[in-house]
């Protein structure tokens, strides 16, 4: 088989269809630029816990399978992860990942030797995924056996080689890091399986991976997950009382989930949303720890229901397992899950709210792997509630500690600006006055570079520690908005923070009294089809090839003559000579039976799925094809020369196949209305007044303080695009009101390749024009998804207006060079030149 290419398109198309995270898209194109050449390389994507490598890794499936790729080999650590692996190409299952195209036969060893599959093996066409413990991929021993290695009746071979012969595998190895303690087994087993090609996912790379040049192709930071509130922001909970016991630990930990569970509740029910309980999470370093704690948790005063403390080890039975695996359904029982180490990768629910470590907390270990059990956000984006959008770490070390080691933990979390020097700031043992900036004056531990500038923010009893929010591919531009990536706070200041956001949940933002509401039109893709159908036929199309055949074929007899001639040598010279063709005989067949065949031969088609309603549609192709095809009162009995029956059949067959692929590939939209912003809409969570804004917005900060904005509080990314524009259309005459606009309101003009792009602001202008407003730095602005997007716009502006029903749009496209030099409004309306 030919090996794989790269199309950008397709890819587009893919992350649209299965709604990837922007890493995720990114990760995928990555992989596939890396291994198109099919030469056997190793590459690693190196990205957070909880960003999704589920998602890549179906993807690259799906990516994989339109090539033609049709043997996939996932190669797990453990049973917790196969089990969830094969999940996520369940349909049904709650794991399972939607939006993929092919579907393809789930290989397990527990049912690999068996008929269906056997046979599925050595189907060219089948699209084989082999979801395998690495343990059975390596070689057999004088004390070990596998069964990969022994011949299968149905397969014919060992799986093992069965897998050395096909000529497209690739092999993804998830949590690629766990590997390395059988590194070279592993890769023994798996350099002789010949892949063309080895996909690493892992959130931790091995060093010797890091070492290898361009051995990971792609990186996508905790620092930047947090800043894009891809994940929940870690807070570390202290007592200023210094009681470290673990009793106390755990007792704060079960009340804090308890009240964080309400809260939840509250929040859920008021914005009719499901219920995800909050989870407490310990980790042990032993089993009898495990089994203290456990008991302890399971006493009064801590988790106080029955059944609701699930312990689990490497000797836990089946029925734990099930009950792990179904922490996330709303019946689920369990509130505390206390584990010896085995759960500390690849374990990925979503409702991790409270994390113990009975360890020491600024280990590295705690950072990139315990602390990620708790990253995913239950409602798979941040909410404005510090009680849903946090996961907290109850700590048994002292405030001061704390402090003192916080260098330790924000060196996992903070982002790192390759090759730049970091300022001196506060001494670390500040007690967070607002925007007090600080960074580590000497190395960090093992002698790291010294930590990224960061800011101390003290904000609604939480010590909040800001920093630069990186931009793509981990860079930062000239202007970065500022986010959170970890909070400190006691014990007291958290509760008091969830008594706090009790009371906000239940208020509700309504917009300025008078302020009008907008008819945004969105543009959209119609989305295509998923199957074949005969109403992709035109019946123009049709009628037209049916008059090409109004006449009878003749079947032509070729004739030749052959003539004799002596040679020069006296030998004879035969010649052959094309001479007149003949009519010859044909049979015929009559009108109802050719009618009859041309029915037959559409539903045959393999792209159709028989219905009532495709029998329907092929009868009337049909009909349509012969009224056009014969003269007016012709009988069922009417003859049909057989060369004009059997070319009808062909050409019908091929106007049907191509009206498919053309459907499919066409592109076609529509405008959907969408009114904004909603009559009521839940408070924003974090506030402050705009006018608190200095060199930074943070992320997730709304800002106050507005006199034409139609909704009280705004959020903002960028201060020198976003900001200015908000303040130059503030006060000016010549704006009646504007609106910032949200990524989950709905507005959107979608592009052809699929990508969604959610312009900044609306702001309604005094003689009735509406403009769409975007702001891009200097040096995003020249970028072509950028000018992409801005194209797509300005066309849609035309669109929109030449329609008459929406009023008249304007687009405004303005760069920090435009905003640095027009000091009002209209000033900006001309430099950009968005008046036309």
């Amino acid at each position: 088989m030919s090996w794989i290419t790269y199309d950008r398109a397709a890819i587009e198309d893919l992350a649209t269809r299965m709604a990837l995270r922007d890493p995720n898209r990114r990760a995928v194109a990555r992989v596939v630029e890396e291994i198109r050449s099919g030469d056997g390389r190793e590459v690693v994507c190196d990205l957070a816990t909880g960003v999704g490598k589920t998602y890549i890794c179906r993807a690259l499936i799906d990516y994989l399978a339109d090539q033609g790729v049709r043997n996939i080999l996932i190669v797990t650590p453990g049973r917790t992860i196969q089990r969830k692996t094969v999940a996520n190409f369940t349909p049904g299952h709650p794991k399972f990942v939607p939006g993929a195209t092919h579907e393809p036969l789930v290989i397990t060893p527990e049912n690999y030797a068996g008929g269906r599959v056997g046979d599925a093996m050595h189907d060219p066409d089948a699209l084989k995924v082999f979801i395998f413990n690495v343990q059975l991929l390596t070689k057999p021993t004088a004390k070990s056996s596998r069964a990969t290695y022994s011949t299968d009746e149905f397969i014919g071979t060992a799986l093992y080689d069965h897998l050395r012969s096909v000529d497209d595998l690739v092999v993804i190895a998830d949590e690629h890091h766990v590997y390395r303690s059988e590194a070279k087994r592993f890769h023994e087993a798996v350099r002789d399986l010949r892949p063309r090609a080895l996909v690493g996912l892992t959130a931790t790379p091995d060093e010797t991976d890091r070492n290898v040049p361009g051995r990971v192709v792609f990186q996508y930071s905790l620092a930047e997950a947090i800043a894009e509130e891809l994940v929940k922001i870690p807070v570390i909970v202290y007592r200023e009382d210094g009681h470290t016991d673990i009793r106390t630990q755990l007792a704060d930990a079960c009340h804090l989930r308890r009240v964080k569970e309400e809260t939840t509740r509250q929040w859920a029910e008021r914005n009719g949303r499901p219920m995800v309980n909050p989870v407490l999470f310990v980790v042990c370093q032993s089993i009898e720890e495990a089994t203290e704690t456990a008991e302890i948790l399971a006493g009064p005063g801590f988790v106080d229901e029955p059944g609701a403390v699930l312990r689990i080890t490497s000797g836990s039975k089946e029925d734990a397992l099930e009950a792990l695996a179904g922490i996330e359904e709303p019946d689920s029982p369990v509130r505390a899950v206390v584990s010896v180490d085995m759960l500390k990768e690849g374990w990925d629910v979503k409702n991790i709210s409270v994390i113990v470590a009975r360890r020491a907390l600024a280990s590295q270990t705690l950072t990139e792997q315990i602390l990620g059990r708790g990253l995913r956000l239950p409602y798979g984006e941040r909410v404005g509630f510090s009680m849903v959008d946090c996961v907290d770490i109850i700590a048994h070390e002292s405030y001061r500690r704390l402090l003192d080691s916080k260098e330790a933990l924000l060196e996992h979390t903070l982002p790192q600006r390759a090759g730049k020097a970091v300022g001196q700031g506060a001494s670390s043992g500040a007690t967070g006055a607002s925007s007090a900036p600080g960074t580590a004056a000497a190395a960090t531990s093992g002698g790291a570079a010294p930590l990224p500038a960061y800011h101390e923010t003290e904000t609604q009893g939480m010590l909040a520690f800001t920093a630069d929010a990186p931009v793509r591919d981990g860079g930062f531009d000239g202007e970065t908005s500022e986010a959170v990536y970890l909070g400190m706070a006691d014990m007291a200041g958290r509760l008091a923070e969830a008594g706090a956001e009790k009371e906000q949940i239940q208020q509700v933002m309504r917009p300025v009294e008078g302020a009008p509401s907008i008819v945004f039109p969105s543009r959209r893709l119609l989305e295509k089809p998923d199957t074949y159908s005969l109403s992709f036929v035109s019946a123009e199309a049709v009628a037209e090839k049916g008059r090409q055949f109004k006449h009878e074929i003749e079947v032509e007899l070729k004739r030749k003559a052959l003539t004799a001639s002596h040679a020069l040598d006296g030998g004879l010279s035969v010649q052959v000579r094309d001479e007149k063709s003949a009519v010859g005989t044909q049979s015929s067949w009559p009108l109802a039976k050719v009618r009859e065949d041309l029915e037959e031969r559409i539903l045959n088609l393999p792209q159709l799925k028989l219905t009532a309603d495709e029998v329907e549609a092929a009868q009337t192709i049909v009909r349509t094809f012969l009224a056009a095809a014969v003269e007016k009162g012709a009988g069922d009995g009417t003859p049909w020369g057989e060369a004009r029956a059997e070319l009808a059949l062909t050409q019908l067959e091929r106007l049907v196949v191509t009206s498919f692929k053309q459907k499919l590939a066409t592109v076609e939209h529509e405008l959907v209305k969408v009114t904004l912003p909603p009559p009521v809409q839940p408070w924003p969570g974090r506030t402050m007044p705009q006018l608190g804004i200095t060199d930074k917005v943070i992320r997730g900060m709304g800002y106050t303080g507005w006199g034409s904005s139609i909704l009280p509080v705004v959020h903002f990314d960028a201060l020198s695009t976003e900001v200015k524009l908000a303040r130059l259309m503030d006060v000016s005459p010549k704006v009646q009101w504007w609106l910032r606009l949200e990524s989950h309101s709905g507005t959107y003009i979608q592009l052809d390749n699929g990508a969604r792009y959610f312009p900044d602001f609306i702001a309604l202008g005094e003689d009735g024009t509406q403009w769409l407003v975007e702001g891009k730095s200097n040096a995003e602005a020249a970028g072509a998804p950028v000018l992409a997007k801005k194209a797509a716009a300005e066309a849609w502006a035309k669109e929109v207006t030449g329609r008459g029903d929406f009023g008249t749009w304007r687009y405004v496209f303005a760069t920090e060079e435009h905003l640095s030099q027009a000091s009002t409004w209209d000033a900006l309306l001309t430099l950009t030149g968005a008046r036309g």
